[in-house]
């Protein structure tokens, strides 16, 4: 099954690229999801996918790559009765230049990501042609 690719995203000022390097090798569970949407994206991802860390609100704009290192589980956190995951995930590669809301937007061959249309959606997927063209636009 080929490998598939995803972006994530996170207030800095919650948890920021830093605080995910920070937690190592280890990684840490990407929780806090409550969206339907996006906790089904966690419940598709598999452990090896990539990635994209994208800062939210302050910033926007790709700064880093992830890994998944494991499968989607029960949140520890989620209220009774809420059906929350997490999916643990380590820090992989900085981007050496950020990649911006603003320079994907300006993209033509990037009109479709979802990034541009569900831009609220904290988990979305990425195309294989999307993550080529980001990874290019942000120095890898």
């Amino acid at each position: 099954m080929a490998k598939r690719y995803w972006l994530v995203k996170s207030e800095p000022s919650v948890w920021s690229w830093e605080d995910q390097v920070a937690a190592g090798e280890a990684g840490t569970a990407w929780d806090g999801i409550r969206n339907h949407t996006a906790k089904l994206n966690l419940m598709a991802m598999k452990p090896g996918d990539r990635c994209f860390f994208y800062h939210s609100n302050e910033g926007k704009e790709i700064v880093g790559i992830v890994e998944a290192i494991g499968a989607a589980r029960p949140d520890p956190k989620a209220a009774p009765g809420e059906p929350g995951v997490v999916v643990d995930m380590k820090a992989v590669e900085k981007l050496p230049k950020p990649v911006t809301l603003a320079q994907v937007k300006a993209t033509p061959a990037l009109k479709d990501m979802s990034l541009v249309t569900s831009f609220r959606l904290s988990v979305q997927p990425v195309t294989a042609a999307e993550w080529k063209a980001v990874c290019k636009m942000g120095g890898l």
